[in-house]
């Protein structure tokens, strides 16, 4: 098993474990139809439609 050969310093370990916390939170768009917050370039779960078209039959 892989031992490590030197002691890594705080601030080495800390710096690493600092990008763990850049998560953001999802990006929203209206739809164009209903006005209803959905996810960019994805069908609007609410009427169904994407690019003002209807896709997907919401019922």
């Amino acid at each position: 098993m892989a031992v490590p050969k030197r002691k890594l310093s705080r601030s080495r370990s800390r710096h690493r474990k600092a990008q763990w916390l850049k998560t953001t939170a999802p990006t929203y768009a209206t739809c164009k139809r209903c006005k209803s917050p959905t996810r960019p370039h994805r069908v609007c779960g609410t009427c169904g439609t994407y690019a003002g078209r209807d896709v997907v039959d919401a019922g």
